[in-house]
């Protein structure tokens, strides 16, 4: 994305620089710009690197990694691959005259990382530590008033203090350098409001500690609370300051709030103003929720009363274009695609975010874990003690932080914990990712239904701060039905944070524009890096909704009842929006459209946590469509899920297909060499004599290149035999198997049966060898040249590829995909991936450059496997799950995929491989086998 693009898209959200404000409120005056998408252009000098050694300029805010100057490198290089250069910036800047007399600061919302700042030749104040925190230096004495002023500040990007080096610039994550979050000059009387810290509680009670500059002749602190459309909300409370006093405490009770929750984020402002012999001197406004947070050691964690389940994801401030430089806008789309997903809650990884994320999260309501930055290994006391204040300080009053964490997996200094509580009046539980710390059990990565009388089955309350390590394909929605299922069940357990939000490919500028992950170490997201949707998003949303139906079929005495759980916390589902769709699909080679009837259901009045039932008014002939779809809306008309239903089975389609396709001539069939050409009407098929396998498909226009099959992927086969049969006027070939046991009750068989109209038809019964118990997949494979497909089209759940451990988030539907080789999480990013395993196939038409084909099944529950998908330069085995032979197979068994940290069998039941069935006495092989139909045409 483009720096145009990034305006266009985040330039409605762009605060005005140089704001006009009265007097008794703060002035803000952008230096920089407001972020990535309204920079404003520094003079700028790069000591190594690219385009270093030169007086240029650079936009502010930015990394200048992504502007072509200086050196990338990943946390994890080598010492002398580290970008260790420093960046000097200079700006000439005005100051009206009037400011004279009043308190003029500069402040820095993030800048990487050691900063000095010269106001006209002049230190600022001493040199800051630390990356990701707002500081600020009095440069009042220092500025020419009226007149023009130079700002000059050097940037190290590599901390003189080796403590920051190792919490920040060492860790799992690509370093950058730069002023990469707004500079501005804060502007306010001598005697002010220099912050404010609160506690508003959902019962309304309200409890303020203002702290004060300068408070010599301060007499009345006074409070209103207002709601964001600017109505009084409750009375206006106030209290006398004592004389010398610099922190006034105020205390009241607001009548008539609404709570607020992620669910229902109510928001509030209360402005504060401190008056002097009958004048205003001074008014600042903060935007509050009312809520509280309560942590119950041995139990969970409660917000208003109601125990919480967190369904979160780690995110990192990230764009590839821009690094971590951001804008509103980002932060808007970040939390809506989150709220998206369903999640509640989001884990600041590794460090504080932009002070409008914590914003965007407070309205569009998310739960936050706000984090010091620590990656194994912690700040020393000295700066971790300032950066913990500028943090907390900073964030306080957002209703969305509701925990701070104090590092990262070992990134933890012990001395630091009680800083915390210091700053933050709401003495919010601090947590230590990865440890079991303060009433917590926040291990990364452990097993389903891990611990002997420890973690999910031990005392503490359990709350992984990061868990199903997405790594390509595998991980994120890959097991997370498990996962969740027993964080529902489970007293103690609290949810848990995926690991990781989005893909962190950063574009390379010394590469030609390159997206660069660093191998497999950056993070690997549920979305692309430009946040494009892996199938991982649909099946998080589907598993996270709130509103849970149960997995019943539609039968012939379906009443339209769908019974449903509500998952919510705090929403009744009568506050939701419910609406269905019937719908009728085209056969292939089809004009016919789709055809679709809708409406709308009344929301059921099911309380939070119980269950109860959606009644769905359809027409009278609802049972000619093909699939019933219901939507579930929130109350603001955001979707939750849209669920699909089949109402016809894939033998009734086949039904119409057969009856669709009439043919007159008779079948024949003639024995050349080893193998027996079948003409059905104008497809002539191959048949080896000795394995019954298809060898040749050829029809008027020429050979069809699919053959070598049917291959049972299951167990070793043995010819024995092959039967030709007539069947009115269609022709049956019937060939056997045996076992090297030469037990006839291990004996396999599958049938062809060739009719007039071209069609042709496999039905396989295969069982397993005897000490065959698991299997990585089951089912019939066959051959077709990769080189010649260009797509696929078939009805059957999708768009997407599933695993066996990640069967969410694909519908029933008519999908359409191209011919694609990517690799999930690699650029270039193309989704839906083409190859891997497609559920509850139908139908599907291969698309060809040469002649397309139609394979369609008359069983539910088979797969259509089209090809092996690539595997990235680094393979990790994980989740590289196995695959049959062959190039398009039709499978009943599949296998899961596990994550960078998981093999797929330590992720719950669905993890494990596939049992075939019970083992018992061994007659009637054709009742206990596996059994599967198949139907083609080549005569399209």
């Amino acid at each position: 994305m483009n720096q145009t693009l990034i305006k266009l898209i985040c330039g409605a959200f762009m605060l005005v620089p140089g704001i006009t404000v009265p007097a008794q409120q703060t002035e803000i005056k952008y230096l920089s710009g407001t972020g990535a998408d309204q920079t404003v252009d520094w003079q700028f000098f790069c000591t190594d690197g690219q385009n270093s050694g030169k007086w240029t300029s650079i936009p502010v805010p930015s990394n200048w990694e992504l502007q072509g100057f200086g050196t990338y490198n990943y946390g994890h290089a080598k010492d002398e691959e580290r970008g260790k250069e420093t960046g000097r910036y200079r700006f000439d800047f005005e100051t009206p005259a009037h400011w004279k007399g009043r308190v003029v600061n500069i402040v820095f919302e993030g800048s990487m990382t050691d900063t000095e700042v010269k106001i006209n030749g002049k230190l600022a104040g001493p040199i800051h530590q630390g990356s990701f925190y707002r500081f600020k230096y009095d440069i009042s004495r220092l500025l020419k008033y009226g007149s023009t002023n130079l700002l000059e500040v050097t940037v190290a990007k590599h901390s003189a203090n080796e403590s920051v080096n190792r919490a920040e610039r060492y860790a799992d994550f690509w370093i950058f350098g730069g002023i990469f979050r707004p500079v501005y000059l804060e502007v306010k009387p001598q005697q002010n409001i220099e912050r404010v810290a609160i506690d508003a509680k959902a019962d309304g009670s309200l409890t303020a500690e203002v702290f004060i500059q300068k408070p010599a002749g301060a007499e009345i602190l006074k409070a209103q609370v207002f709601d964001l459309n600017g109505n009084l909300v409750g009375r206006e409370f106030s209290t006398e300051v004592e004389k010398g006093s610099t922190v006034i405490r105020l205390q009241s009770n607001i009548s008539g709030v609404k709570s607020w929750n992620p669910e229902g984020p109510n928001l509030y402002q209360v402005t504060f103003s401190l008056i002097s012999k009958g004048k205003e001197i001074h008014q600042v406004t903060e935007r509050i929720g009312f809520r509280t947070v309560e942590v119950r050691d041995r139990d969970g964690v409660y917000v208003n009363g109601v125990k919480i389940k967190f369904k979160g994801v780690n995110r990192h401030t990230f764009r590839p274009e821009t690094g971590r430089a951001s804008c509103k806008a980002f932060s808007i789309e970040d939390v809506r695609l989150m709220k998206e997903m369903n999640m509640n809650a989001v884990r600041m990884s590794h460090y504080p975010p932009d002070k409008h994320f914590l914003e965007v999260c407070d309205s569009l309501g998310l739960f936050v874990m706000n984090e010091l930055a620590g990656w194994h290994d912690a700040y020393d006391t000295r700066v971790g003690s300032k950066l913990v204040k500028e943090m907390v300080i900073r964030d306080v009053n957002h209703p969305s932080v509701v925990f701070w964490s104090n590092g990262n997996e070992g990134g933890h200094n012990f001395d630091l914990d009680p800083l915390f509580a210091q700053y933050d009046i709401q003495n919010r539980r601090v947590i230590h990712p990865w440890n079991e710390f303060n009433g917590f059990a926040t291990q990364h990565y452990r097993a389903y239904d891990y611990g002997a009388g420890s973690y999910w089955n031990g005392h503490l309350i359990t709350m992984p701060t990061e868990f199903l390590h997405g790594m390509y394909d595998g991980g994120h929605g890959a097991g997370l039905w498990d996962y969740w299922e027993l964080m529902w069940n489970k007293s103690r357990a609290a949810g848990g944070f995926l690991w990781v939000f989005a893909d962190e490919g950063v574009v390379r500028t010394d590469q030609n524009g390159a997206i660069d992950t660093y191998g497999s170490s950056a993070p690997d997201g549920i979305l692309g890096p430009h946040h494009e949707k892996e199938g991982s998003f649909f099946a998080i949303k589907e598993i996270w909704s709130p509103v849970r139906p149960d997995d019943s079929d539609i039968t012939a005495d379906f009443g339209g009842k769908i019974n449903l759980e509500n998952r919510y916390f705090y929403t009744n589902l009568n506050q939701c929006r419910f609406s269905w769709k019937l719908t009728k699909f085209p056969l292939p080679g089809s004009s016919a459209q789709v055809k679709t009837v809708s409406g709308t259901a009344l929301a059921p009045d099911i309380a939070p946590g119980q269950k109860g039932t959606l009644q769905l008014e359809l027409p009278a002939d609802w049972a000619s469509y093909d699939a019933l779809y219901f939507t579930a809306a929130d109350r603001f008309g955001n979707e939750l899920y849209t669920w699909s239903r089949a109402i016809k089975l894939p033998a009734d389609l086949v039904a119409q297909l057969l009856a669709k396709s009439n043919g007159n001539s008779a079948v024949s069939f003639t024995e050349t060499g080893l193998v027996y050409r079948i003409k059905a009407g104008t497809v002539e098929y191959s048949i080896g004599k000795t394995d019954g396998v298809l060898k040749k498909v050829v029809n008027e226009k020429g050979e069809i290149p699919f053959r070598n099959g049917p291959e049972i992927s299951a167990g070793l086969t043995a010819f024995k035999s092959l039967e030709m049969k007539n069947y009115g006027d269609s022709l049956m070939l019937i060939c056997s198997f045996k076992t090297e046991k030469s037990d006839s009750t291990r004996m396999k068989e599958f049938v062809w049966t060739f009719y007039p109209n071209g069609w042709a038809r496999l039905h396989l019964y295969y069982v397993p060898e005897f000490y065959d118990r698991d299997f990585d997949y089951m089912g019939v494979n066959f051959s077709y040249p990769e080189e010649l497909v260009t797509g696929v089209k078939w009805l059957g759940r999708g768009p997407y590829r599933v695993w066996k451990n990640r069967m969410q988030g694909v519908e029933l539907g008519l999908h359409q995909k191209d011919y694609n080789n990517t690799v999930t999480g690699v650029a270039p990013v193309v989704y839906p991936e083409f190859k891997g395993y497609h559920a509850n196939l139908y139908w599907a038409r291969i698309e060809s450059k040469e002649q397309s084909f139609t394979v369609a099944t008359s069983d539910e529950d088979v797969f259509l496997r089209l090809y092996t998908p690539a595997q990235p330069e680094k393979v990790f085995e994980r989740t590289a799950p196995a695959f049959p032979a062959g190039d398009i197979s039709f499978m009943q068994a599949i296998p899961p995929i596990g994550t960078k940290s998981n093999d797929p069998w330590d992720m719950g039941p669905s993890g494990k491989k596939n049992m075939f069935f019970d083992y018992g006495p061994y007659d009637n092989w054709r009742s206990r086998s596996k059994q599967m139909t198949l139907y083609f045409n080549f005569s399209e």
